[in-house]
């Protein structure tokens, strides 16, 4: 039982994760080893050079991130508690999500833009291609400086008050059971709506993914009937988590500050 054990202890030889062929904190690794390198493949360019290191990059992010993510979900209501490593490194995947998503969003138009114009699709893909008007075309660098890496992956991430609230926001609600003693099925729609809320306010941190914060609408309003329809929630609970839901409906509707980046004819969903 998880009172035997540590928390880490006790997910990590529970029968969820013993699910996978594999060890999946060993997959975990491994995925993080490559995230790692391929995030410091190429350079800021690399949505035209390196078009397939973009793709495998956003795959890697954003689909394990998903996964991880789900884990983190799953832990207190299928296993009844939580592992701190396993919080970490999902902390870690969620926060690299808003970074990759300018880059897989202009090798996306660079691919559909480069392909229009006659040129060949998987020569461009595995090779890049240039613009018009340059002169170099798909040279990899591999030596870019890491201090610099860090500066421009910064770049079309911004974290307007709103959506920093609205994370915070959704790390109390995972917290609720904890906090204010309540139980399950309310216990656990407040952690998988916390989960959800923390989620997509940290991938709307990306300023090409910011129309994502209108999913905290649906999930505020839920958070406002949900102590109408489900038992288990205290009297304290169950007020925060209305007027939580009334906050995140209001947080999710300005657009906030965004920075001088342009991305094309994304530009129109920018709102």
């Amino acid at each position: 039982s998880p009172s035997a054990l540590n928390g880490s202890e006790y997910i990590v030889t529970s029968d969820v994760s013993k699910a996978w062929p594999v060890a999946d904190g060993g997959l975990g690794a491994m995925s993080y080893m490559f995230e790692i390198l391929m995030g410091v493949m190429g350079s800021r360019k690399r949505w035209r050079t390196m078009p397939w290191m973009v793709a495998l990059f956003g795959i890697v992010v954003g689909p394990l991130g998903i996964v991880s993510i789900y884990f983190i979900i799953i832990q207190p209501i299928t296993i009844g508690t939580y592992c701190t490593i396993c919080l970490l490194a999902a902390a870690a995947m969620l926060i690299m999500i808003p970074f990759s998503l300018d880059e897989i969003v202009a090798m996306i138009q660079f691919m559909i833009w480069n392909t229009r114009r006659g040129r060949p699709f998987w020569r461009a893909f595995f090779r890049g291609d240039a613009l018009p008007g340059s002169t170099s075309g798909g040279s990899m660098s591999f030596d870019a400086v890491p201090t610099k890496l860090l500066r421009q992956s910064a770049r079309g991430v911004t974290v307007p008050w709103t959506l920093g609230l609205s994370a915070a926001l959704g790390a109390f609600l995972m917290l609720s059971r904890a906090i204010f003693g309540n139980e399950m099925p309310l216990a656990g729609s407040d952690h998988l709506v916390g989960a959800l809320v923390l989620t997509t306010a940290v991938i709307a941190w990306a300023e090409v993914a910011r129309p994502l914060r209108f999913l905290n609408l649906g999930f505020g309003l839920w958070l406002v009937i949900a102590p109408w329809l489900l038992g288990g929630g205290t009297v304290p609970g169950s007020l925060v988590g209305i007027l939580a839901g009334l906050a995140l409906i209001v947080l999710s509707l300005p657009r906030g500050r965004r920075s001088a980046e342009h991305y094309g004819s994304w530009d129109r969903y920018v709102v």
